[in-house]
C-alpha cells in the first residue's frame, strides 16, 4: 500500500495501543508474538534459541513493536 492512496497502515508505538483480540500478532525485535487470552493477557513468542518468551503489554511498548515484520 502506498502512502499516496491514504491506505498505509501505521506501525509501532506511535500507532497507539497494542491489539487486544486473542491471537493477534505483533513483531518486536525480529520475533513475532501472539496474544494469549483476554483479561490479564500476555504475549507469547520465542527467543533466538527457540525458548518460550512471554511479554506484557508494557514490555512490548518499551521494546517497540510493529504490525509487520521488519
Amino acid at each position: 500500500m502506498s502512502p499516496s492512496d491514504g491506505s498505509a497502515e501505521a506501525d509501532g508505538p506511535s500507532a497507539g495501543e497494542l491489539p487486544t483480540a486473542p491471537c493477534s500478532v505483533v513483531w518486536s525485535g525480529g520475533h513475532c508474538y501472539v496474544r494469549e487470552g483476554a483479561a490479564g493477557a500476555r504475549w507469547a513468542g520465542v527467543d533466538d534459541r527457540g525458548r518460550a518468551r512471554f511479554l506484557t503489554d508494557a514490555e512490548l511498548h518499551r521494546r517497540g513493536w510493529t504490525h509487520r515484520r521488519r
